[in-house]
């Protein structure tokens, strides 16, 4: 079979480009199914599980055919999660950052006025949660008439989060011809029947080649009393000694209890869970990201939207109530073709929730001893060296695709009647700089945020320091975000 790669489809200088900055060099399945389709403006439902590289699946064909003159939002994305939107909202910025395409998150617990305000710009994608979203169309602050795409993703999780209703309210208010691509990891009846209900003639792709859970994990179960849990846990982490965990817990108390033992420990380590301010919820997912510690203890509210290439161990502190939920946590690892283990700890009463586990994902989960004291003692040196060293991250793509882009600050918007062409002209004008090397335009009341890219972010600087912008002077800095 010949190996496929992005270069067989019609793809944008720019968005090559980016996919060569990415890393993405061979389409996963998914994406070899479903790009070429999507590029028809066909409707789609498309079954594949999680960490099978979905989001550039729709996230590529969105980003090629968008119009970038077009100031309103062309592509709408529902997402179940917070951290979903987020991370979708970068995915997308990524793959269309030389062609400038501007996306945006929306979601409830960030002021409203702020998005507001953003949702006034050019913005060439939304992607948001169901609530949140139509708040936003209610108040006329979302407009949907030029919408082309729909993309609803984890629609299994949007049925089990309670927005099935919100989610058809949502299709029922944009335009009747736009394309719409559903994905989800299961296939409920109740997500079938809306799929039958708003869709033309949808194709039907699914990915089944691995089974629920990929095949680059290996599963293990470790049978243990509940009082034994957390000396078992910091016995694995020594012998296991992984690049990167996350520790899964039930609840918020139990997060808080096993975070404040490995915390006093000394483990570089953070928590994640639904009682946090959201802003905390996002600083410690981009610290994960960055590399910042290596251990992140989180209730379920991390197993979707966390996309982070080297995670090498996911332990099941407290097993998932859910089936579904096992798939979700355990595919956080073993992502983009790398290995990755998942272990389970099963006290004595909960053998029907292992058999449940099974059955779904068709496979007997072997269990293993817990660690002996010789394995523990010969494994700590190495363990304690490496706990104390700054996590190497292998493939942060974001900041790969940043690296020679610097964000300046001007301080000058719409008041001063500043736009964005304004600033193309100038910068344009600056010797050795074209319009080539001007990335994404913010402009708000008092502001603007202007993106350069190609690593001429210094020389623009130096000459804005000089130059003015449609007659005024404007003080430039970078930015600091």
């Amino acid at each position: 079979m010949n190996e496929i790669s992005f270069k067989n489809y019609e793809l944008s200088d720019e968005i090559r480009r980016a996919l060569s900055v990415l890393k993405y060099e061979t389409p996963t399945e998914v994406q070899s199914k479903v790009i070429p389709k999507a590029m028809e403006n066909q409707d789609l439902v498309v079954k594949s599980q999680t960490g099978s590289g979905k989001t550039a699946s729709f996230g590529i064909p969105i980003c090629e055919m968008i119009e970038w003159e077009e100031k309103k939002p062309q592509a709408l994305i529902l997402t179940p999660t917070r951290e979903l939107a987020v991370q979708v909202r970068e995915d997308i910025t990524n793959i269309g950052r030389f062609k400038r395409i501007k996306a945006m998150a929306v979601y409830g617990k960030e002021p409203f006025a702020k998005q507001k305000e953003e949702l006034k710009q050019k913005t060439h994608v939304v992607v948001g949660t169901p609530g949140r979203v139509m708040d936003h169309i209610e108040r006329g602050t979302l407009v949907l008439d030029q919408i082309k795409y729909l993309i609803i993703d984890e629609a299994d999780e949007m049925l089990n989060m309670g927005f099935i209703d919100e989610v058809e309210a949502i299709i029922k208010e944009v335009p009747s011809s736009r394309v719409t691509m559903v994905f989800s990891a299961t296939m409920p009846k109740d997500v079938e029947s809306l799929c039958h209900k708003y869709m033309e003639n949808p194709l039907n792709i699914e990915i089944a080649a691995t089974g629920v859970t990929t095949n680059t994990i290996e599963h293990r179960i470790i049978e243990v009393k509940d009082n034994e849990k957390m000396s078992l846990l910091k016995d694995i982490t020594v012998v296991e000694n992984p690049e990167s965990c996350i520790i899964f817990c039930r609840t918020k108390e139990n997060v808080d209890n096993v975070f404040t033992e490995l915390d006093q420990a000394n483990y570089s380590c953070e928590r994640l869970h639904g009682g946090l301010e959201q802003e905390d919820r996002f600083a410690v997912m981009d610290g994960f990201k960055m590399g910042n510690f290596r251990y992140l203890v989180a209730t379920d509210v991390a197993a979707r939207g966390i996309d982070i290439d080297n995670v090498t161990l996911v332990i099941n502190y407290d097993i998932p109530m859910e089936k579904e939920s096992y798939v979700h946590r355990t595919g956080r690892t073993g992502r983009a073709g790398n290995k990755g283990k998942a272990i389970t700890f099963a006290t004595p009463f909960e053998g029907k929730f292992i058999k449940a586990i099974e059955t779904y994902i068709g496979f007997d989960i072997p269990t293993m001893e817990a660690p002996s004291p010789e394995e523990v003692a010969s494994g700590k040196e190495a363990f304690e060296e490496k706990i104390h060293g700054r996590r190497v991250v292998k493939n942060n793509k974001t900041a790969r695709i940043n690296k020679d882009i610097m964000k300046l600050h001007f301080n000058g918007g719409k008041k001063k009647k500043l736009r964005a062409v304004d600033f193309v002209g100038t910068i344009a004008k600056i010797p050795g700089v074209t319009s080539e090397d001007i990335g994404i335009i913010t402009i708000q009341d008092q502001l603007t945020y202007v993106d350069i890219l190609n690593g001429k972010g210094s020389l623009v600087l130096q000459a804005m320091e000089k130059t003015t912008v449609k007659g005024k002077k404007l003080k430039v800095s970078p930015a600091i975000k």
